[in-house]
């Protein structure tokens, strides 16, 4: 990549077992309109030579190898990400799982939302759900109010871009090995929300989100009986943020629910 006299952003890479996916993530990173940004790939302890991979398609890219592995997917994850940002010299950090791709003009259209105003910390991009190159359509993030359920909806983990200096302010509140089916997107959206009372999307669809049979998310289609169990510890968590950032929660309609079908259906 084009050295660069300023680094503004930094994309932070997490890999686990995806190289086939990788050339066309790092390529999508190569083809972006907007250059001042250094790229971190952070590697989980793959199986499948990413590693050598990596370093072959560019030698340009900060390598990172993962030394531990905690063996619970979410908790990795989010170990690997913030090892990542423990490197970045950016401003703002751009997070992208290694099987999703960015459209060429997404640091630059994020770009302009940060630039645009101060009170911007974190923004949310719109997804295109990806199958091949011939099967990916738009995907909607439809808005809705919390009164029935207290976390508002939010894009997938690649299209979250957040200010370094607020990612830092909250790590403590929301890297914690608990809760291990919640993801670092939602423990993100949601100490957004309490933060900012609501979430800044970009009204563009600008990041690639990878679809296949075998995703973390495929475990979890809706109302299944995984589906119902992580909403459970879904609404603990909420409480837990709640508690730590001082605010009271009331019992969500949603929440009741969720408790009653787990205690009267899925033991």
């Amino acid at each position: 990549m084009k050295k660069i006299s300023k680094i503004i952003f930094t994309v932070i890479i997490v890999n686990y077992n995806n190289k086939k996916f990788i050339s066309r993530c790092i390529n999508s990173l190569k083809n972006q309109t907007y250059k001042n940004f250094e790229v971190i790939f952070v590697d989980d302890k793959s199986t499948d030579n990413s590693l050598n991979h990596i370093k072959k398609i560019s030698q340009k890219i900060k390598v990172i190898k993962k030394i531990k592995k905690t063996n619970v997917a979410s908790f990795d994850q989010m170990d690997s990400y913030f090892l990542g940002l423990s490197k970045a010299k950016g401003k703002y950090i751009c997070f992208l799982d290694s099987d999703d791709f960015f459209k060429k003009n997404k640091l630059k259209e994020v770009s302009k939302l940060f630039y645009n105003s101060k009170d911007n910390h974190i923004a949310f991009d719109l997804p295109f759900l990806y199958f091949n190159n011939k099967k990916f359509y738009k995907y909607k993030i439809k808005s809705r109010g919390t009164s029935f359920t207290p976390w508002p909806r939010f894009s997938p983990q690649s299209c979250i871009s957040v200010r370094k200096d607020y990612l830092k302010k909250i790590l403590k509140k929301i890297n914690i090995k608990k809760f291990p089916t919640i993801w670092l997107d939602f423990r993100l959206a949601y100490q957004a929300y309490i933060d900012f009372k609501k979430l800044i999307f970009i009204d563009n669809h600008l990041t690639y989100y990878q679809q296949s049979n075998n995703s973390a998310s495929s475990k979890y289609k809706k109302f299944s009986t995984n589906w119902w169990k992580r909403r459970k510890e879904a609404h603990k968590f909420a409480k837990y943020l709640m508690k730590k950032n001082g605010k009271k929660i009331s019992i969500s309609l949603d929440q009741r629910i969720t408790n009653f079908v787990n205690n009267f259906f899925l033991k």
